[in-house]
């Protein structure tokens, strides 16, 4: 954990969340700010500062909870969108690695 990023207090219980599914190796919760009906981050409970840090079990294991989440969460049958930003110019606000699942209404391409 670093004490500086947000997510690690998250997964500390220093700051709340509204935990949606949470296993021993991540956590799910509804983002503050959602952009979709359904939109819930999956952050791994060990500090990764992003995709390009993370190993392959790492990055294995968070999509399948990803998908597991969706499935909880009633989208996994409709569709769904999944992103994974990825340093400043990818769009990536907090240096801890986090997938966004969207769902719950139509989603346009491109993206922006």
């Amino acid at each position: 954990m670093t004490d500086a990023c947000i997510f690690c207090r998250i997964v500390a219980g220093t700051i709340p969340a509204q935990t949606v599914a949470a296993d021993d190796r991540f956590l799910a919760f509804r983002d503050i700010e959602p952009v979709a009906p359904t939109h819930v981050l999956v952050i791994p409970r060990t500090h990764v500062a992003s995709l390009d840090a993370a190993s392959d079990e790492q990055l294995a294991g968070l999509l399948a909870f990803v998908r597991q989440v969706a499935r909880e969460t009633g989208v996994a049958e409709s569709g769904y969108r999944t992103v994974i930003n990825t340093h400043r110019d990818g769009g990536q606000a907090v240096d801890h690695l986090h997938a966004h699942i969207l769902g719950a209404r139509r989603m346009t391409w491109p993206p922006g």
